[in-house]
């Protein structure tokens, strides 16, 4: 298989051009082909001579794949299916809104975390997706160039594929790659140490935590990874950082990252009074967000989502003693936008023609 120059840095693609015969400065060029202009051949590369195109084409590919797949909802999301550089498959979400545009995207084939409550985590890990196939999702959407924000919540732990997602972040944020803000870029965790602390010293992207319930040991029977990353354990590393903290001297308006915990509500599971006093003595010393999720139901699933009464009632509990919570807006019911249906479809789809 040919060598896919998506995922490469400026620096690696520089060496790449001289290792070629080619002049140091096509590495640059090829960075804004590649990242910048987002073009899927090397014939499209204008500025390179006709020579260096021929001869790039019979060494190495670009590394962009358009989808395979796209499922539209009615409220504007569209879930795609993309392929992997190793035959896989992984879903990605485009979620319009207003003048805001958030991508979804996914860093692993599988997880093994293992979340009761999780579709992808029924597929057991798969594998993980390189720095380029991450990225694919991103450079071959067709949506791209209206996108405002970009988060890593989808199939797969960021923390468990780690030196993928720097490098992919490191794209997307470089003065040689998009030069967004990191501030525009969330990347998600179950709280896998020491990854998370690793994460939070070299990248400026905001962190969002997938909390989804107070208490350790109830937290363990929904959430395998609770054994091993204690979510006490990963509060405790956030505090040590000021960034994170309520008394960091640094004004809110100059801080360069967001801290939120994602809380999917489930019915009579984590949603009472009790849990919602956890929630407050856990995360007292935290300046943070709390962002309630609805529920999407999932076959052969236990879990049932809580009523819009008893959400409402938690977002304001929580927000009145000091914790600012949200609900998120439910997106793409119609069209299965819970992570890993579409993937999981596919598989079974293949493994049916193979028998």
């Amino acid at each position: 298989m040919k060598q896919s120059l998506i995922g490469l840095s400026l620096a690696e693609l520089q060496q790449f051009a001289l290792a070629h015969g080619l002049p140091r400065f096509v590495g640059k060029q090829l960075c804004e082909w590649l990242y910048v202009k987002g073009v899927a051949e090397f014939s499209q590369m204008t500025n390179l001579s006709k020579v260096a195109r021929a001869s790039l084409d019979e060494t190495c590919q670009v590394g962009q794949m358009p989808h395979l797949d796209a499922q539209h909802s009615v409220d504007g999301t569209i879930k795609y299916l993309f392929p992997t550089h190793d035959g896989h498959y992984v879903e990605t979400v485009y979620i319009p809104d207003g003048d805001r545009a958030t991508l979804c995207v996914s860093c692993q084939v599988g997880c093994r975390m293992g979340c009761k409550f999780c579709m992808t985590g029924r597929q057991g890990l798969v594998g993980n997706l390189t720095a380029g196939d991450i990225l694919n999702q991103i450079l071959a959407l067709p949506e791209r160039d209206r996108l405002t924000n970009i988060v890593f919540m989808g199939q797969g732990e960021p923390m468990d594929n780690l030196d993928a997602v720097l490098r992919a972040t490191e794209v997307l944020t470089a003065d040689w790659g998009w030069k967004w803000s990191p501030k525009r870029i969330t990347v998600s965790s179950v709280g896998v140490l020491p990854q998370l602390q690793r994460f939070v010293e070299e990248s400026r992207c905001s962190l969002a935590i997938s909390l989804h319930h107070p208490m350790p040991a109830e937290r363990r029977e929904i959430m395998p990874a609770e054994r091993a990353f204690s979510i006490e354990e990963v509060v405790a590393l956030l505090r040590q950082y000021p960034v994170f903290c309520k008394n960091n001297p640094e004004p809110p308006e100059s801080r360069q990252r967001r801290l939120s915990f994602e809380y999917i509500v489930f019915g009579g599971l984590n949603d009472t009074k009790a849990h919602a006093d956890a929630l407050l003595q856990l995360l007292r010393e935290l300046d943070c967000r709390i962002n309630l999720i609805r529920f999407h139901d999932i076959p052969d699933s236990p879990f049932h989502g809580a009523s819009e009464q008893q959400m409402t009632w938690l977002r304001d509990y929580l927000t009145q003693h000091g914790l600012f919570t949200t609900i998120r807006a439910s997106r793409g019911q119609d069209i299965y936008a819970a992570c890993g249906l579409l993937s999981t479809k596919k598989q079974e789809q293949e493994a049916q023609q193979q028998d």
